[in-house]
C-alpha cells in the first residue's frame, strides 16, 4: 500500500458533509483512511471575492499508482459537482494530492509533492497537526519547520 496525503477542500454548501461523501468514494476507490486532521476554516487564497473554505487533511493507504490516482481524484470531483472554470474559483470540492510515498513526481498531469503547500497555512496546518517530524522529500524540511517558515499570514482556525 502507498501512504498518500490528500488535502479536501470546500467552500461551496454544506462542507463538511462534501468531506463526508468525498471521504467515502475515496474509501471505496482508493483505499482506506488510516489518519485525518482535525477541519479548519480558512479565509478564500487567491480570489479572495468568496466564502470562506473548509480544508482537512486525511492520509490514506491507497491501493492505486499515482497516475490512477490522480485520475480517479478527478472522476471523484466531477461526480461530486466540481467544475474547472477559472482558476482558484468557488468549489463543492477539491482533492489535492500532497504526498504519495516519499516519491518525487513531476508529470505534465500530476506534481508531487505539491509544489505550494509550504506557502499556504490551510495545508501546512493541519499537516503539522498530522505529521509534524515528516521530512518533506524536496525540501528535506520537518513538516514542523515549514509550518513555522511559512509566510502565508492567513489565519486558519479549527473548527
Amino acid at each position: 500500500m502507498n501512504k498518500t496525503y490528500l488535502l479536501l477542500g470546500s467552500n461551496i454548501g454544506d462542507s463538511t458533509t462534501h468531506f463526508k461523501n468525498a471521504k467515502k468514494k475515496l474509501t471505496k476507490k482508493i483505499g482506506t483512511i488510516i489518519r485525518s486532521s482535525s477541519i479548519y476554516s480558512t479565509s478564500a487564497w487567491g480570489n479572495k471575492n468568496q466564502a470562506d473554505f473548509l480544508n482537512q487533511i486525511i492520509i490514506i493507504d491507497n491501493k492505486l499508482d499515482p497516475q490512477q490516482t490522480i485520475q480517479t481524484i478527478l472522476e471523484i470531483e466531477v461526480e461530486m459537482g466540481r467544475t474547472r472554470m477559472k482558476k482558484n474559483e468557488p468549489r463543492v470540492i477539491d482533492i489535492d494530492i500532497l504526498f504519495y510515498n516519499k516519491l518525487i513526481i513531476n508529470t505534465k498531469k500530476l506534481i508531487v509533492p505539491h509544489p505550494l503547500m509550504q506557502e499556504r497555512n490551510f495545508v501546512m496546518t493541519p499537516l503539522n497537526e498530522l505529521s509534524p517530524n515528516f521530512i518533506h522529500p524536496v525540501l528535506k524540511k520537518k513538516i514542523h519547520q515549514l509550518y513555522l517558515t511559512c509566510k502565508d499570514k492567513l489565519a486558519v482556525h479549527k473548527i
